[in-house]
């Protein structure tokens, strides 16, 4: 499953890293080729965040999907 999502603001990335966390299975954000893991708020913070990021996980997970849509990209 892939999600394209934006981060606006420190206060979205620390809510972003609060729901990733929760979750057991491995995520994933990634900015072109730059891929960090997406539990990491050092990871997400050295990403380019002025341009939306993908949000990878290996299942479908509709818990999570509904977790993101604060995030979702216009």
């Amino acid at each position: 499953m892939k999600l394209t999502l934006k981060l606006n603001s420190l206060d979205d990335v620390k809510r972003f890293i609060e729901i990733t966390s929760r979750y057991g299975e491995a995520l994933s954000l990634a900015n072109g080729r730059y891929v960090v893991d997406a539990k990491s708020i050092l990871g997400v913070f050295s990403m380019d965040l002025s341009q939306p990021v993908e949000l990878i996980c290996e299942g479908e997970d509709e818990n999570l999907k509904k977790d993101m849509i604060p995030f979702f990209a216009a």
